[in-house]
């Protein structure tokens, strides 16, 4: 799985020219799922997502999480975070499925409102051609890909660990 993350003062999604979803200040994720993405890749970004010092705080910078700030999260499903350019032409071979994603994403929502306060969890429209609106705040922008399938649970924890640790 790959989050690419922007930290906003505001974003919407427009689905035919309707407000469909809204936030203030908060995070706005686009989210790619790849062919072989497991419950591990979805844990793994939903604890990035909602851990990652990515606020400012009583004047510190990098010091505060969206669940510390207590702000909204916009995530909207993008499959083509997982292209490949061959030549001009993109190929999207390595995103999964329209049929096995929509589960997938909706059960990766599903994690975030458990991990986190639901009502503050908004998405756009699966599949829908979406206007999104987004008043990126600094600008920060982040990319975030899960580990690979290979890696364990255990593995993933003791990556992290070390990341903390560095």
């Amino acid at each position: 799985m790959k989050a690419v993350i922007q930290r906003v003062s505001k974003a919407s999604v427009l689905v035919d020219g309707e407000v469909i979803s809204s936030i203030g200040n908060g995070l706005c994720i686009l989210i790619g799922i790849k062919r072989d993405d497991g419950r591990a890749d979805v844990e793994y970004i939903v604890r990035k997502i909602l851990n990652t010092k990515i606020f400012d705080d009583n004047g510190k910078r990098w010091s505060a999480s969206v669940m510390d700030k207590k702000y909204e999260i916009l995530c909207i499903s993008q499959f083509t975070l997982y292209h490949i350019l061959k030549g001009n032409k993109l190929d999207f071979h390595r995103a999964m499925s329209a049929q096995e994603s929509e589960p997938f994403y909706m059960n990766f929502l599903a994690e975030l409102r458990k991990k986190y306060s639901p009502e503050l969890i908004k998405d756009g429209k699966f599949g829908a051609m979406m206007e999104i609106s987004i008043h990126n705040n600094g600008p920060v922008t982040l990319e975030i890909e899960s580990p690979t399938k290979s890696i364990s649970n255990d593995d993933v924890v003791n990556i992290e660990k070390k990341e903390v640790s560095d």
